[in-house]
């Protein structure tokens, strides 16, 4: 498969396409250094380069690199110091890591529906809530509920992204998850971040994410005295050192995503049956959001653009109550747990049983944008996308 720029079809996404042998210093140097454990280098590892430049840029106190988004958030959520079977409130639209993150920890997610934006409606929380999970979906900054104590950020489509007043996404609430999966905006394939402002939530997950002790770099293994049990996330040399590369084009990522974003609103269509749903000045621009007037426009246009090579997708997969894992409450566990813990616990909470946002869903299409195009590559992307929609 080719990329054809005339029409914007992104074969790889965002920083794949940034991945060049000529820039990868840090890979090099972790390969010729010959130890790929962050905790036996001699000198100071990639993976804590990497926390001081990620802590560096988002102006927080304490970053943890691990192996993936799910477990950040899984470690966000054993650092409360929660009692198995606590309630979890999470988005009803998001992807199904989240409330795997959740139950994996033996906690129990409740989704809560969501707004027209689909970010979570904090309206719809009990008063007495402990725990939400928040997703910043598409790049899009999502509000945090007031006055939760355990305000997790699942920030892994949003890296780049700042709320208004300027703090980056995933540094305004208790703790912050941030992926390098492949469809990410910056990619290491697999990989994960966790931010926080409190030293003694960092101390715990620092130690719960290798085996339950404080590592002491250059004296692997030690034991803490007080050492409980855990699980090894800790990250790869290598891995910290493509996702270092990375960071050095976060900026022209961000930038290359807004101005293919302003060059294609000034394309669309004037058409009173496709609306843009709009962005904040801090969302990180990832793709246009279109609702449509009907389903099956809609489904005409993913038709359509999918024929003429111009790349697309829709959300509906992400409507967590419908997923076997909530819907079935299944488990591997011969006792169901934690779903066994859930007796009286809501299976979700909406208005209308999620009927809007089912409808919204149904309506909603999604652009992705390309910021490794030149300015004039990506006015030609935009163009095809009007001409497209334009023929509906």
């Amino acid at each position: 498969m080719t990329m054809d720029k005339r029409l914007g079809q992104r074969f790889l996404p965002y920083g794949a396409n940034y991945l060049d042998w000529s820039d990868m210093s840090e890979l090099r140097a972790a390969v010729e250094q010959k130890v790929l454990f962050r905790y036996q280098t001699e000198s100071e590892s990639m993976a804590s380069r990497l926390e001081r430049r990620v802590a560096e840029e988002f102006g927080v106190s304490h970053v943890l690199a691990v192996h993936n988004c799910t477990e950040a958030l899984r470690l966000a959520l054993i650092s409360t110091r929660p009692r198995t079977g606590d309630v979890v409130y999470i988005p009803a639209v998001t992807f199904v890591a989240v409330a795997g993150a959740v139950l994996s920890t033996g906690l129990i997610p409740v989704p809560v529906d969501v707004d027209d934006s689909f970010a979570l409606d904090a309206s719809l929380l009990p008063s007495d809530a402990q725990r939400v999970i928040v997703a910043h979906m598409e790049g899009a900054v999502a509000p945090l509920p007031a006055g939760v104590p355990y305000v997790i950020e699942d920030a892994a489509q949003a890296l780049g992204a700042s709320f208004p007043d300027g703090r980056p996404v995933g540094t305004a609430g208790y703790a912050g998850a941030f992926s390098f999966h492949h469809n990410k905006v910056l990619t290491s394939g697999e990989g994960g971040l966790l931010v926080t402002g409190d030293r003694a939530v960092w101390e715990v997950m620092r130690c719960y994410h290798d085996h339950g002790s404080a590592r002491q770099p250059g004296h692997y293994p030690t034991w803490n005295d007080d050492a409980y049990y855990g699980e090894n996330f800790v990250t790869s040399e290598e891995v910290a050192a493509i996702q270092l590369q990375q960071f050095r084009h976060l900026g022209r990522i961000v930038d290359g995503l807004a101005r293919h974003y302003r060059i294609a609103v000034a394309e669309l269509p004037q058409r009173p049956d496709i609306t843009l749903l709009p962005r904040s000045a801090g969302d990180v621009k990832t793709s246009l959001r279109l609702r449509m007037e009907s389903p099956e426009l809609r489904d005409a246009a993913v038709t359509l653009l999918t024929r003429r090579g111009i790349a697309n997708w829709t959300l509906n997969k992400y409507l967590l109550p419908e997923h076997p894992v909530l819907q079935g409450r299944r488990s591997l566990y011969a006792d169901g747990f934690p779903w066994n813990l859930a007796e009286g616990i809501p299976r979700a909470l909406s208005r209308d049983g999620f009927a809007r946002t089912r409808s919204l869903l149904d309506r909603t299409l999604c652009v992705p944008l390309s910021p490794e195009l030149s300015e004039s590559e990506q006015v030609l992307a935009a163009k095809a996308l009007r001409q497209t929609l334009e023929e509906l």
